[in-house]
């Protein structure tokens, strides 16, 4: 009889199925880097220390760890594409590890972030595509990497929201023969 008994006692934060509460959960963590989305609230909603996004390590020039609520996310950064460091079937490009020493530079872990989805949530390999923002002083990151030389651009159709900018910040950075442009004469060099 104690068995039948402790099933009516069970706690009411219990009594959806997981599925139910997983998929709440979901929602939660991927409203949360949507620009304009007001923190959720009720019983399901992410603490307000955990909500903002929060770089936890940076994998090379355009691809960054990013705590999302409780979720570590591998975010990709649309619309610029600096040289290889660890693709696995490329060489280590020429300005490759200058790339991803200036991104962790400008995102060291701990930074708070700000991401703006564009059209397509994910790129083929999973991970969240976004245009990132310093939450500090607002620094856009996508375009200081183009306009400083650390990477050409990458405007992949539909995800075109700030590809104008984009494209005139690597322009000018080609003109100016700076980082990439100047020490490897443009993208796609083996190091030496």
């Amino acid at each position: 009889m104690s068995a039948p008994r402790a099933r009516h006692h069970t706690p009411a934060r219990r009594r959806l199925p997981r599925p139910a509460v997983a998929a709440v959960s979901t929602a939660v963590v991927l409203a949360v880097p949507v620009v304009g989305c007001s923190p959720p609230s009720g019983p399901h909603a992410v603490p307000s220390e955990a909500r903002e996004p929060t770089v936890v390590e940076v994998v090379d020039g355009d691809t960054v760890v990013v705590r999302v609520g409780r979720v570590d996310e591998h975010v990709r950064l649309i619309g610029v594409d600096t040289p290889e460091t660890k693709h696995p079937s490329k060489p280590v490009e020429c300005f490759g590890r200058e790339a991803s020493a200036f991104t962790r530079a400008v995102l060291p872990p701990g930074t708070v972030v700000r991401l703006e989805r564009d059209v397509e949530e994910r790129d083929p390999y999973g991970r969240l595509l976004a245009y990132v923002w310093r939450q500090s002083d607002g620094a856009f990151v996508n375009r200081e990497l183009a306009e400083q030389g650390y990477a050409a651009t990458l405007t992949i159709p539909p995800n075109v929201a700030h590809a104008d900018e984009l494209v005139a910040a690597a322009r000018r950075a080609r003109e100016r023969g700076a980082g990439l442009w100047g020490a490897c004469g443009g993208p796609g060099v083996p190091a030496r």
